[in-house]
């Protein structure tokens, strides 16, 4: 469980929270916004961890008794609340974990800090029950939500928290993170950079799945010979690698990947500014062949093919009308 210190990038919500520390100005409700894997946990964990350690500083000692109990996972006023349904949160769930809790005073630190995962799950009567707490909360109370999605609360909610939303860290960043930190090729960085755009947590994940690397293999085969295999080959293909759990996804972020090196390369003729570096002889050639208004009409076509898919049109019609484009262009 990092510090602040130790957290990459998201100046902007660290320094909002340390302020707000050294200022004595803790609010008792924030909701922290961001993707999955951006930090929203780690700088909740953070937060909390500061707050509840013994030396009062803007960042935790790591040392102290309250620190490592944090550490444990076992500090009596640090609250993760959980629920029963994966879907939702339901009153009952906020009811006994927050309401029915937090007019006990903390049990051995200034705040009594609750965190709670995956908030837009809450139903509309759990959100109800927790504007209560949040109107009028005890002084010592800090309520910390985290989501993926804050439109989905409440406008009375939003209108009383601090509202922190987490942006992409820049692609450089999370390349030097995976170089130094997980030892991954200068190459290798630069494409799972672009792929998790901006995102840590993604990043880290791409570079350590192994079916990243054979969607990454597959798509790119794909890619450089997709103008000598007919329409029904290359869904065959498509197919195989759906079969084998390839996310589709992904396969279509690839996709535009690829047409965007090539679109770069013909307008610049830099190939520093590519992502598949290891492929410019293919990436030259098809910057020649294919037009601008090609390309544009490739870009959407991948573009639509996501809409579809995420309507559930049929996928393999999705994927047939997207490739005619591809191979016309």
């Amino acid at each position: 469980m990092p510090g602040f210190q130790d957290i990459l990038g998201h100046e902007g919500v660290k320094e909002h929270l340390i302020n707000a520390i050294d200022t004595n100005k803790v609010s008792h409700a924030y909701i922290i916004t961001g993707e999955e894997g951006m930090g929203r946990k780690s700088l909740a964990h953070a937060f909390a961890l500061t707050l509840l350690c013994e030396k009062g500083g803007s960042e935790p000692c790591m040392k102290c008794h309250a620190c490592k109990q944090v550490l444990a996972g076992s500090h009596p006023d640090l609250i993760h609340v959980t629920h029963e349904k994966p879907g939702s949160i339901g009153v009952d769930d906020i009811r006994e974990q927050i309401q029915d809790t937090i007019m006990i005073r903390p049990y051995s630190s200034y705040y009594k800090i609750y965190i709670l995962d995956e908030a837009e799950k809450m139903t509309v009567q759990a959100q109800n029950a927790l504007l209560k707490t949040i109107e009028e909360p005890p002084s010592y109370a800090v309520i910390i939500l985290l989501t993926t999605n804050q439109d989905i609360f409440l406008p009375t909610i939003l209108s009383r928290c601090v509202q922190l939303k987490l942006k992409p860290l820049r692609d450089s960043v999370v390349k030097e993170y995976l170089i130094n930190t997980l030892h991954v090729s200068e190459h290798q960085a630069a494409v799972y950079a672009a792929f998790a755009r901006g995102n840590l947590g993604r990043a880290i994940h791409i570079a350590t799945s192994e079916e990243f690397q054979e969607m990454y293999k597959g798509m790119l085969f794909l890619m450089v010979h997709l103008k000598n295999m007919t329409i029904s080959e290359i869904l065959d293909y498509i197919k195989t690698m759906i079969e084998e759990n390839m996310d589709i996804n992904e396969c279509l972020d690839f996709m535009q990947l690829w047409y965007r090196d090539i679109l770069m390369y013909k307008v610049t003729r830099d190939m520093n500014l590519l992502i598949f570096k290891n492929e410019y002889n293919s990436i030259n050639e098809m910057s020649e062949k294919c037009s601008y208004d090609g390309f544009e009409k490739i870009l959407q076509a991948i573009d639509k093919a996501r809409v579809r898919l995420d309507a559930n049109v049929n996928r393999d019609l999705a994927l047939e009308l997207m490739l005619l484009v591809m191979k016309e262009n």
